[in-house]
C-alpha cells in the first residue's frame, strides 16, 4: 500500500495545517461486516500516517452492483444507529478524527446512497446523493437534504457522491455556503471515449471545480471489478488552485493518499488579484445568485 504527502503553501501563524487522507479500497458486495472491519484497518493505517480528516469511498460498507432493491435493502442500515456508523464513531472518538464515508442508508422504507460525516463526538451530518447514476434509480431515492456545509473543528466541510461531481452546481452551492473542502466518496467507472492511459474524467472535473470555486476537493474512489463492472481508482486530493496535491492514485490497488493543508486558505485565496474574486464576480444580475436553491447562503 502506497501513500503520498504534500505540504501546500504558506499559512498564517494562527492557522494550523491538518493532514487529509483519501482511502482507496475494495469492498466485497453485500458483506457489510467484513467491509466495515476492512475500513477500520485502513482508517488505522491512515491514523498512523497522521491523518485527522479521512475520506472513504461510496457505499464502502455494502458494495455497489446490486441486482435488486431487496439486495440493497439487506445491506442497508439507519444513520446514526446502525452498526457501521457506531463502529466508525468509535474509531473517530478514539483517535479524535473527522471521517467522511459512503454508506447504504435505510430511512424507514426508503434507501439512500449516502455519506456520513463523523467527528470525535459522533455523527455530525449526512449527505444523500442528489444525482443518481444508472440503475441506482431502481434502488435509491434521490437525495433530499440538498448540499449542506458543516462547520467543524477542522474546517467547513461539504460532501458530494460520485455523479454529483458532474454538476457544477454541487460545488458552487457548497462554496457559496462557505465550504473549505468538499469530500467526495465515489465509485468512478470508465467513461466512453476515454483513451488508454488517460486520467479519469472525474479527475478533470474535480480539478476544474476546485479552481473555479477556490475549494479543496478530496475524492476517495474504490478499486476492483464487481459483477463485471470495473472501477477506475485514481483517487486524488485537489488544492484550491485546481492542481492535485496528492494522487491520482493507481487504477487497481488499495492506497492511502495524504496531503497537509490549511483549509481556511481556500476562502482566503478567493481574492485572485486586486480586481477579481471568483465568487464575488458572478453576474447575479443576470442569473440567480443561489442557482434557484432555497438553502441559506453562507460566507465566501
Amino acid at each position: 500500500m502506497e501513500s503520498s504527502a504534500h505540504s501546500s503553501g504558506p499559512t498564517t501563524a494562527d492557522e494550523t495545517k491538518i493532514r487529509i487522507a483519501c482511502v482507496q479500497m475494495q469492498p466485497a458486495l453485500g458483506n457489510v461486516e467484513a467491509n466495515v472491519a476492512h475500513s477500520i484497518g485502513l482508517i488505522n493505517r491512515a491514523v498512523e500516517l497522521g491523518a485527522k480528516l479521512i475520506v472513504l469511498p461510496e457505499l464502502c460498507n455494502s458494495g455497489y452492483m446490486f441486482r435488486s432493491r431487496e439486495e440493497a435493502f439487506a445491506a442497508s442500515e439507519p444513520i446514526p444507529t446502525g452498526p457501521t456508523v457506531k463502529a466508525w464513531s468509535e474509531i473517530a472518538a478514539r483517535h479524535r478524527l473527522h471521517l467522511v464515508a459512503g454508506i447504504c442508508e435505510r430511512d424507514g422504507a426508503k434507501l439512500f446512497n449516502s455519506a456520513v460525516l463523523i467527528g470525535p463526538a459522533g455523527t455530525i451530518g449526512t449527505f444523500r446523493k442528489v444525482h443518481l447514476w444508472n440503475e441506482e434509480n431502481l434502488y435509491f431515492e434521490p437525495g433530499d437534504l440538498g448540499f449542506p456545509v458543516f462547520h467543524t473543528a477542522v474546517g467547513r466541510i461539504g460532501m458530494a457522491i460520485c455523479y454529483d461531481g458532474w454538476f457544477p452546481e454541487t460545488y458552487r452551492l457548497a462554496a457559496l455556503q462557505g465550504a473549505d473542502i468538499v469530500c467526495v466518496p465515489t465509485n468512478w467507472v470508465p467513461i466512453p471515449g476515454q483513451a488508454e492511459g488517460r486520467e479519469a474524467m472525474a479527475n478533470i472535473l474535480a480539478m476544474a471545480a476546485a479552481h473555479s470555486n477556490s475549494i479543496y476537493i478530496a475524492c476517495a474512489d474504490r478499486v476492483g471489478t464487481e459483477r463485471g463492472q470495473p472501477f477506475e481508482g485514481q483517487s486524488l486530493i485537489v488544492g484550491h488552485t485546481g492542481w492535485p496535491i496528492a494522487g491520482p492514485a493507481s487504477r487497481d490497488k488499495e492506497e492511502i493518499l495524504v496531503a497537509d493543508v490549511a483549509l481556511g486558505e481556500a476562502r482566503r485565496a478567493r481574492n485572485w488579484n486586486a480586481f477579481n474574486q471568483v465568487l464575488r464576480d458572478r453576474r447575479s444580475d443576470l442569473y440567480d445568485e443561489m442557482l434557484g436553491s432555497d438553502i441559506k447562503r453562507g460566507w465566501y
